[in-house]
């Protein structure tokens, strides 16, 4: 039997829509609104957004198990893949479909570039289980793509958008960023929910058990994702309400760009696993890794280094509308391969 999304999550489209409204409600209806939420901010940095972004990568970090990050390396040929084709072709993919795409919307374009640096770590586990893919090897997957963020995101960014858009062409968009600075977000929003999630994963199993950990503790923590991702949306939408106008436009140019990077990284993905060997299980699991983004770190590091009311965090927010119904889709796409190329492997 196909497993089922849970109830918030099975509308997760739906919650975010409503959040949108609520955030462009606010914005337009309630004076002075934007006024009063620019004003708990540092700089670049608004507080409480900052909070809830932390919050928001928490949860999906404390499921990690770290320590099945070295059995990957006894699939040497899917690793390699793996690794190939999410952090070297897809973020190329994402800057080339963004120049095509976003070229006349630099904000737009360098957001979806940003977002296209990082593959999932959170929601690539429900979509590999709703495909019913190799769970201990996305778990491995996400450990390493999790530890590959901490440390080279920052420079990737810097590499794409400060090296690679000059050599298209691309000139005057002020970007101002350095390596360090990115570095300082990268390491508040990922690198403080990443500590934090491996020291309470190993307190609460040493001195509580891992048992209360797996039954109550991991079920209590996950619905924050959620709750601080609608938050992040609500308080986003509220600065941009008197711009709402232009909002259906505006989430066509990026959500199309998006669903044409989703299609081909999952098809090249399972098609090369497939080649080289993989199972069904195992080609589930690497394609759902390498099409995902991880859109909490890219809503994070573009308020961070380009403000909140940025267009490269208004494309952030678009991300997660865009990807669960282009994801889901794909699941029952990877059904109707099982059935036409795996059909002599046992399910």
């Amino acid at each position: 039997m196909k497993k089922r999304l849970g109830f918030l999550d099975r509308f997760l489209t739906l919650w975010i829509f409503l959040a949108m409204l609520v955030g462009v409600s606010i914005g337009y209806f309630i004076t002075n609104s934007s006024d009063f939420i620019n004003s708990f901010s540092s700089g670049t940095t608004n507080i409480p957004l900052a909070i809830g972004l932390i919050l928001m990568m928490y949860p999906p970090l404390t499921k990690i198990d770290f320590s099945k990050v070295p059995q990957m390396f006894e699939k040497p040929k899917l690793l390699t893949a793996s690794f190939f084709i999410t952090w070297i072709v897809g973020p190329f993919l994402m800057f080339s479909l963004a120049i095509l795409f976003l070229r006349d919307y630099p904000e737009y374009m360098t957001g979806l570039i940003v977002i296209g640096l990082a593959p999932c770590i959170a929601m690539v586990i429900v979509w590999n289980e709703l495909a019913e893919g190799n769970r201990e090897l996305t778990a491995g997957l996400i450990g390493i793509n999790s530890l590959l963020q901490v440390f080279f995101f920052s420079l990737y960014a810097y590499f794409y958008l400060e090296i690679m858009l000059p050599l298209f062409g691309i000139k005057g968009i002020a970007l101002n960023i350095t390596i360090a600075g990115i570095a300082q977000t990268v390491g508040i929003y990922l690198g403080i929910p990443f500590a934090l999630a491996v020291s309470s994963r190993y307190a609460i199993k040493k001195f509580i058990g891992e048992k209360w950990f797996n039954q109550q503790f991991i079920p209590f923590v996950s619905p924050i994702t959620l709750i601080a991702l609608l938050f992040t949306i609500v308080v986003m939408f509220s600065l941009k309400g008197e711009m709402i106008v232009d909002l259906p436009l505006d989430v066509i140019r990026i959500a199309v760009p998006l669903v044409i990077f989703f299609a081909i990284m999952f098809t090249l993905m399972f098609f090369v696993s497939k080649k080289i060997g993989a199972n069904y299980r195992d080609a589930v699991a690497l394609s759902f890794t390498a099409s995902g983004n991880n859109f909490e770190l890219a809503i994070a590091v573009s308020i961070g280094v380009f403000g909140i009311n940025s267009g490269q965090a208004f494309a952030g927010v678009i991300g997660p509308l865009v990807e669960v119904p282009a994801l889901i889709t794909l699941v029952n796409v990877a059904f109707w391969w099982r059935k036409k190329y795996f059909k002599q492997q046992p399910i």
